[in-house]
C-alpha cells in the first residue's frame, strides 16, 4: 500500500499467552484503516537485531507487512503467529551475535542497539508497539531514551508489569489454574492425598493468590512471603481431615521460598534479561510435606500428588477477557499514535482503559500487598474489603 501517514512496527516478546493475536489484530485493522502500513517484526526484538540492510537479502524470517487478511485469520487464536523470543538486543552474547555483524561485535556481551536503530530506519519504521512483560518492555524504555517512538502494550500472565492492573494473558491463566485444578481434585479424593501443584509466578504471586481465592485450593504460597514448612504441611493435614473427601489442595508460585532458602533454579543457565530458569520448588515442597506429615497425622505418612501445571496454563485460545482487553489495548494505542503521543504504556486502572509514562515499567516492582492481601498465618488470601476493589480484587497498586 502507498505510505500515507506513517509506519508502525509491531513485536511480541518473552513468553506466549493467549491474546496476543487479538492484540496484534486490534492494532493492525485500526492502523490500516487510519492509512498506516504496519510491519510485524518476528521473534521479538530478535527480528530487529538479525535485518540485513540489503534489498537482495532474504529477511522474510525477520518481519512481514501485516494485512486485514493475515491478522484476522489468526485474531481468535491464542499463541503469537509472530513468534517470540528473550532476545535483548543491549545485552548480546557473543555466539548469538549474527553472522553479518561478528566482525564489528565481539565482546562477550553487546550492545546492538545502534544496529536496532539502523534497522528500525531501513524499515522506515516511524512508532514501535511492543507487547510483552517489564524485561521485553524495559528495551523499549531503552529505545524510547534513544528517541524512537514507543506505545507499549503490557503482556505477562503473572500479571506483574508496573502500572497497570491488568496484562494480557492473566485472566486466561486464571481460568486455565482453576480448570485443571478442579479436574485434578478426583484423583486427590481418590487417593486421600494432599495435592501440590506448582504455578509461574518468578516475583509475584498473583497466579496463585486469584485461583485461590476463587476457591480452587486450599492454600497458597507465594514469593512475597517466605513460608515455614512445617506450619504449611500442618494446614495442609487439617484440611485433609476437615474434607469429607479426605483431602487437601496447594498451589505454589514458582518463585516461593522457605524461611531461610532462596528460589529454586532447575540449573544454571539464563535468559537475555539475566533470569535463571526457575523450577523444582514443587518436587522440594511435596518430598518435605509427605516426610512431615507423619507428625500431624498420628504417624502415618500422607502421599502426595505433585504436578507443575506450567506451559498448560498458557495454552490454548484466549478467554472473553483476553479477547476483549487486547482489543481495547490496540486501539488505545492507536489512539496515542494518531495523538502524537509516544513514550506511553497503555494500561487498565481501576476498571478503566488509561495510559502512563512508558519508564513506570522499569521504576518499580508489581508485587502482591501481603499486609492487605495475604493471610501469613494460614497461607491464604484473605477475605475482607471488598468494596471498590478492582476486577481483580488485589492487582491494583493504589
Amino acid at each position: 500500500m502507498d505510505k500515507k501517514r506513517g509506519v508502525i512496527g509491531i513485536l511480541t516478546g518473552g513468553g506466549d499467552v493467549p491474546g496476543l493475536n487479538p492484540a496484534i489484530r486490534a492494532v493492525t485493522i485500526r492502523a490500516l484503516r487510519e492509512g498506516y502500513k504496519v510491519i510485524g517484526i518476528r521473534r521479538g526484538w530478535g527480528g530487529l537485531v538479525d535485518i540485513i540492510r540489503d534489498k537482495d537479502a532474504d529477511n522474510s524470517n525477520n518481519f512481514q507487512v501485516l494485512t486485514e487478511e493475515i491478522v484476522n485469520r489468526a485474531g481468535r487464536t491464542g499463541g503469537t503467529f509472530l513468534h517470540s523470543s528473550r532476545t535483548n538486543p543491549s545485552k548480546v552474547k557473543k555466539e548469538n551475535v549474527p553472522l553479518h555483524l561478528q566482525g564489528q561485535y565481539n565482546e562477550e556481551k553487546n550492545d546492538l542497539t545502534p544496529e536496532v536503530l539502523k534497522n528500525l530506519d531501513y524499515l522506515g519504521i516511524d512508532y514501535m508497539i511492543p507487547i510483552g512483560g517489564d524485561d521485553t518492555l524495559s528495551y523499549g524504555v531503552r529505545l524510547y531514551r534513544e528517541g524512537f517512538k514507543v506505545v507499549a502494550i503490557p503482556k505477562t500472565m503473572d500479571n506483574d508489569v508496573p502500572g497497570t492492573d491488568y496484562c494480557i494473558g492473566f485472566s486466561t491463566c486464571v481460568t486455565r489454574t482453576i480448570s485443571l485444578t478442579n479436574s485434578l481434585r478426583t484423583i486427590a479424593g481418590s487417593h486421600e492425598r494432599i495435592m501440590v501443584l506448582e504455578v509461574f509466578g518468578r516475583y509475584a504471586g498473583f497466579t496463585a493468590m486469584l485461583p485461590t481465592m476463587a476457591g480452587a485450593a486450599n492454600r497458597c504460597v507465594i514469593p512475597e512471603y517466605k513460608f515455614n514448612i512445617e506450619h504449611l504441611t500442618e494446614v495442609l493435614v487439617k484440611d485433609r481431615d476437615a474434607n469429607p473427601s479426605h483431602y487437601s489442595v496447594l498451589l505454589i508460585s514458582e518463585g516461593a521460598m522457605y524461611e531461610g532458602g532462596e528460589m529454586v533454579f532447575k540449573d544454571g543457565t539464563t535468559d537475555a534479561y539475566g533470569h535463571a530458569k526457575l523450577g523444582g520448588i514443587g518436587d522440594l515442597v511435596s518430598a518435605r510435606i509427605k516426610e512431615l506429615s507423619t507428625k500431624y497425622n498420628k504417624g502415618k505418612p500422607i502421599d502426595v500428588i505433585n504436578q507443575n501445571l506450567g506451559y498448560m496454563v498458557r495454552g490454548g485460545d484466549p478467554d472473553a477477557i483476553d479477547s476483549i482487553v487486547p482489543m481495547a489495548f490496540g486501539n488505545l494505542a492507536l489512539d496515542l499514535v494518531l495523538g502524537g503521543i509516544h513514550g506511553r504504556l497503555v494500561v487498565l486502572k481501576n476498571g478503566r482503559y488509561d495510559n502512563m509514562p512508558l519508564d513506570i515499567i522499569i521504576s518499580t516492582k508489581k508485587l502482591v500487598d501481603v499486609d492487605r492481601y495475604y493471610d501469613t498465618e494460614r497461607y491464604r488470601p484473605k477475605y475482607e474489603n471488598f468494596e471498590m476493589k478492582p476486577l481483580f480484587i488485589m492487582t491494583s497498586e493504589i
